[in-house]
């Protein structure tokens, strides 16, 4: 079943909606709020998912998660998906985070679920196999920039507008912003950004590490688009388990694994006696 659905969704050629089994609290599929395709010739292997939901600003609301959630979901088994690209057909932004007008309309109960899922949306990016890079050619405030932060690579349009603003609006980053963006700039650098609700262009971002390319802006607006996908096509080339397994490296070193011989070997540092590793 997973197979056929995933064949349905990356047929080669133009953009297609994400065919959904009903989504949102309101039960109401909708429009269909991304788009995704599979590019074929010399970029044969790099999928594309693009966020079009224009009268809100690709504002991650219900339907835009669980159609996010459900293609993630179909293409993570693919294996000729060698790099997943999420890119904006709105232009000028490429998410402007969560949508606070449709938080409005929840319960208390209701809010906590939705920032439970849009966490979960960021920990499926972030898991997902192979490389994923954002490209920013516009506005990614919030949890537009968590999900950009949740992707392995970041280029950004030297014009764009990013920040985790949420305190300048009696919130907080929920989405994983506050673990990811350390993790990425270093503490002090985060706290301040997150304290203060600073904004920075894409040429800022560059400067100080958040992103990885900052691009002049073009006419059509899709500047980082283009340098993404040079991006992706650098990648393609490299052997696949091992571009795979070099992303599983680098996130697992990058955690705190709390393994019995890590707590062992903490206990015995404090203890001041030498440690009984077993293995575990």
């Amino acid at each position: 079943m997973l197979r056929a659905l995933t064949s349905a969704l990356r047929l080669p050629g133009p953009w297609r909606p994400l065919r959904t089994r009903g989504c949102a609290s309101h039960g109401a599929t909708g429009d269909p709020e991304i788009q995704v395709r599979a590019l074929t010739g010399g970029d044969q292997g790099i999928t594309e998912i693009l966020m079009n939901r224009p009268s809100a600003r690709n504002a991650l609301g219900n339907v835009l998660v669980s159609q996010l959630l459900e293609a993630l979901a179909q293409l993570q088994e693919d294996q000729q998906v060698r790099v997943l690209l999420f890119r904006s057909g709105v232009k000028g932004v490429f998410c402007a985070g969560a949508d606070l007008k449709e938080r409005e309309q929840m319960s208390e109960a209701e809010v906590g679920i939705f920032v439970q899922r849009l966490r979960g949306l960021m920990n499926e990016i972030a898991a997902f196999p192979a490389p994923t890079i954002a490209a920013m050619d516009g506005f990614a405030l919030g949890g537009g920039l968590e999900l950009a932060l949740a992707c392995d690579l970041r280029v950004a349009a030297s014009s764009a507008v990013m920040g985790l603003i949420e305190t300048t609006r009696g919130l907080l980053p929920g989405a994983g912003g506050t673990q990811r963006l350390p993790r990425c700039l270093g503490v002090a650098l985060a706290k301040e950004l997150i304290f203060t609700g600073r904004r920075l262009s894409g040429a800022q971002a560059q400067a100080l590490g958040l992103v990885n390319h900052a691009v002049s802006q073009n006419e059509e607006g899709n500047a980082a688009y283009h340098r993404a996908l040079e991006l992706a096509q650098e990648i393609l080339p490299q052997a696949p388990i091992a571009v795979r397994l070099g992303k599983v490296a680098i996130d697992r070193g990058m955690e705190n694994i709390p393994t019995q011989d890590r707590l062992e070997g903490m206990a015995a540092f404090r203890e001041k006696r030498p440690p009984r590793f077993v293995g575990k």
